[in-house]
């Protein structure tokens, strides 16, 4: 199961139903498809997963001195 960091690729062509009844079609080889709900072409993936959030991420901060 998708831990919602990265995308799940599917061999293509696929056709994806969205929530609001919208069906949208990809004929690619391979598609990318979104699980963290960042990217702007969703349900495909962008790599906005790649940008950290704006408070950043924790485990790269380094302490105060």
């Amino acid at each position: 199961m998708p831990d919602g960091v990265g995308p799940v690729l599917v061999d293509g062509p696929v056709e994806v139903v969205l929530p609001d009844g919208t069906t949208v079609r990809s004929e690619r080889p391979v598609v990318a498809l979104c699980t963290c709900r960042r990217s702007r072409r969703f349900p495909f993936c962008d790599t906005s997963h790649r940008r950290r959030s704006p408070s950043g991420d924790l485990r790269r901060q380094r302490p105060s001195q």
